[in-house]
């Protein structure tokens, strides 16, 4: 195990602070139980710009942006992140397949890149730690969102 500084762990805990106020706690959780889109269509569609779902999408995917870059920075250990900071997975895996529409869109290839080279690290970390669990987390979800 990597040498862990005060720093790291105190920013740890700020970035849980922030999590755990009010709006961005409903937005969270808004999120994980209904943001399920098959297409970028679909969630145009369903979650239009100046709705309130729209408003929880850009907050959590940007708040889990930020995150990422602090991350992917080295500001804080990815090994202490990653113990304790699986929903930026669950995010990235509802976000994935509309991602390239709009990165084509916003005309930037790079578009919530954080997000991904954060979670395909995390993949690769909990593979070595417990293999088979993203394939596994995967299914469990595929099988939750069928009943939506």
């Amino acid at each position: 195990m990597a040498q862990i500084s005060f720093e790291e762990v105190n920013l740890m805990l700020r970035l849980y602070d922030m999590r755990r106020e009010t709006r961005i706690r409903q937005a969270r959780a808004w999120f994980v139980e209904h943001f399920h889109p098959t297409s970028p269509e679909e969630m145009t569609e369903r979650y239009p710009q100046g709705s309130e779902e729209n408003t929880y999408i850009r907050m959590v995917i940007s708040y889990w942006e930020m995150v990422a870059s602090i991350v992917n920075r080295g500001l804080i250990n990815d090994e202490l992140f990653f113990e304790s900071n699986g929903e930026i997975w669950v995010v990235w895996d509802r976000m994935r397949s509309i991602v390239p529409t709009w990165r084509s869109a916003f005309k930037n290839p790079h578009l919530f890149q954080n997000i991904e080279d954060t979670c395909k690290r995390l993949e690769v970390w909990r593979e070595k730690h417990a293999p088979g669990s993203t394939a596994a987390m995967r299914q469990m979800m595929g099988k939750a969102n069928a009943k939506i």
